[in-house]
């Protein structure tokens, strides 16, 4: 028994792939045994011949495939445990990142667990526009929300009452991990990312957890640092790659120079615009 997720991407901006998994962190087979590993492998080179498809990536698979293309260099996880004491938790932060998360908790800052994405998009739009980056339709995030229901919720940080820090979560098995965030420019300023992560680490704590998984970012970026500045040691996290005859190892990411005028045009966009073109182009970058 076995079952290997698989997503088809198409893009004139980005070619034609098969990821697993598409929109995550993580994928490849998953098998009872070596037997149906293999067999998983052997259908998804079959779907990637018969699909036209340039290459089929597998997201830090359980295992690696042998003879495989690797890129181990992009991409770092963080997580760590989270102790159910409150002061063995901030013990855990560096002393300059908690000195900083410390002022946020005495701020006059709020937050509250959304029943709804409203806040969140909103603030989601703003940030990956001011990124360069296509936004997800909020429709999307909406059946995120609804279709995990309690094993997904949004956290989000007030001033005044209004939003300026909010962040998607889900929960598995003991873990928690921070998903989709966005954030007004001046929530550094007010320390509500700080904030935002100190309530969510303590938030699931209160559920009964014990891990809080920080999620993947691009080695040398600023939440890479970020993480790293709250204590969170960098895991390299393995990408495999399957191409067809003539084909490259793929660099859909932006970093990549190629895509470098796209992004600089993206970020001057209007943001009514940005958000009505982001869905029709994010949906083929998984």
């Amino acid at each position: 028994m076995g079952v290997m997720p698989i997503v088809e991407t198409k893009s004139f901006l980005f070619g034609h792939a098969l990821i697993s998994n598409g929109y995550s962190v993580a994928g490849g087979p998953i098998a009872d045994d070596e037997a149906a590993r293999q067999a998983l492998t052997d259908e998804a080179l079959r779907i990637l011949e018969s699909s036209g498809a340039f290459y089929l990536e597998v997201r830090c698979p359980v295992r690696p495939i042998q003879g495989w293309l690797t890129r181990d260099n992009l991409y770092a996880g963080f997580s760590r445990g989270l102790p159910e004491d409150e002061a063995e938790n901030l013990k855990q932060i560096p002393r300059k990142q908690r000195a900083v998360v410390r002022k946020a908790i005495d701020s006059a800052l709020t937050y509250t667990i959304d029943t709804n994405v409203d806040d969140l998009w909103d603030l989601y739009a703003v940030s990956v526009r001011n990124l360069g980056t296509p936004v997800f339709g909020k429709k999307y995030f909406a059946n995120l929300l609804k279709v995990f229901g309690p094993a997904c919720d949004v956290l989000t940080i007030r001033s005044d009452g209004k939003p300026v820090a909010s962040v998607l979560n889900f929960y598995f098995k003991n873990s928690v991990m921070p998903f989709y965030t966005g954030s007004m420019p001046r929530a550094r300023r007010l320390g509500a990312n700080d904030l935002m992560y100190w309530k969510l680490m303590r938030h699931a704590v209160a559920k009964g957890l014990n891990t809080f998984d920080f999620g993947r970012s691009k080695v040398g970026t600023g939440p890479y640092d970020f993480k790293k500045n709250w204590g969170f040691s960098p895991v390299p996290l393995i990408h495999q790659f399957m191409t067809k005859p003539g084909t490259g190892m793929p660099d859909i990411n932006p970093t990549n120079p190629k895509y470098r005028l796209f992004i600089k045009i993206w970020r001057k966009l209007p943001l009514p615009i940005a958000n009505r073109l982001g869905p029709l182009i994010v949906r083929n970058i998984a």
